[in-house]
């Protein structure tokens, strides 16, 4: 067991290097081309592999790190995006929101109306309440003495 362990973190070194290395994209690889770092790897499991982590690999953390205040930087491409509101946020949305609602409660109101205005109409009248007034004019009965 003791005589495979150096070589199984050689193996793991060089897996893990070389699909960081072709990963990695060419503008971010420091020192030298992206394919000659591979090369490097290959040829040279243990050493490419460690030169690969301390000189080709991009500098992660430190160097990208930002101080607080500033928002707008080239490290974050998420701060230069237009900044988009939600739904809730949004007073454009929120007003067409409300003239929609606005309507629908207009609508619905003269609907309710209506309903309540021929709901009367197919009540029958109520003892001792005239109404003639009501319905459509029957000229062609005589009128009763």
């Amino acid at each position: 067991m003791l005589r495979v362990l150096p070589a199984l973190i050689e193996i793991t070194l060089l897996i893990y290097c070389l699909i960081d290395a072709i990963q990695t994209p060419q503008a971010e690889i420091r020192n030298l081309p992206k394919l000659a770092w591979i090369a490097l790897i290959l040829l040279l499991p243990l050493i490419g592999g460690i030169a690969w982590l301390v000189a080709g690999r991009p500098q992660r953390g430190a160097a990208r790190q930002v101080p607080w205040p500033s928002t707008k930087t080239a490290g974050f491409p998420e701060y230069e995006r237009p900044r988009v509101l939600g739904p809730d946020d949004d007073p454009e949305f929120l007003r067409e929101m409300k003239r929609g609602n606005d309507e629908q409660e207009q609508l619905l109101n003269r609907w309710e109306e209506d309903l309540r205005r021929r709901e009367e109409q197919l009540r029958p009248p109520e003892p001792g309440t005239d109404h003639r007034d009501d319905g459509p004019d029957d000229s062609s009965q005589p009128p009763r003495p």
